[in-house]
């Protein structure tokens, strides 16, 4: 079951790309000093920054949503007892369900492990089997996976809404743990 579960956060993400809009310039406040609001139909989750623990990963999800990047994608991937994952631009397409998790922008961004647990409410960043191949897909954990640390990149935490993410990671999904249920997101940046 462990096995499973890291492979399937290990094996689903970023082998498409896809363009930034010009939105990306418009930056009303440093990506270090920014806040997030993930919004779906079952309320808000806010998001509080790691810049110093993971400056690159910061900037570039700020810029992914500024840029308007995450709107309309879902959460695909729900394991109940661990977490939801999201961030894939696939997702935006209901008619191509056999290409979630394997999308995301042409840029990477290289790991940047730091010390931060994955405890309960963390936000962290999904990837291949190589550690620097993060794009734009996410995870939030909805229970202690410390066996993730050192693996993953941590950039960021839950601080408001966590009881979101559970009602998420609790919906009917079909055996790629896809819900049968879109739960689609919109990023703000504050």
């Amino acid at each position: 079951m462990l096995g499973r579960m890291i492979g399937l956060v290990v094996g689903m993400s970023l082998m498409a790309s896809a363009g930034l809009g010009e939105a990306a310039d418009k930056a009303p406040a440093k990506a270090d000093q920014a806040k997030a609001v993930i919004k779906t139909k079952f309320g808000d989750m806010e998001i509080k920054f790691f810049p110093d623990k993971a400056p690159n990963h910061v900037q570039n999800f700020v810029k992914l949503a500024r840029s308007g990047f995450y709107d309309k994608t879902i959460f695909h991937r729900v394991i109940p007892g661990f977490m939801i994952q999201g961030g894939d631009p696939n997702t935006k397409d209901p008619n191509k369900p056999d290409t979630y998790g394997m999308g995301g922008p042409a840029e990477r961004v290289k790991a940047e492990f730091n010390d931060v647990p994955h405890r309960r409410g963390i936000l962290s960043m999904a990837r291949t089997n190589d550690p620097n191949s993060a794009g734009s897909q996410f995870f939030i954990v909805v229970k202690d996976s410390n066996f993730l640390d050192g693996q993953y990149t941590v950039f960021g935490e839950v601080v408001k809404g966590i009881e979101v993410a559970d009602k998420i990671v609790n919906l009917p999904r079909n055996g790629r743990d896809l819900p049968n249920e879109r739960v689609e997101i919109t990023v703000a940046v504050e």
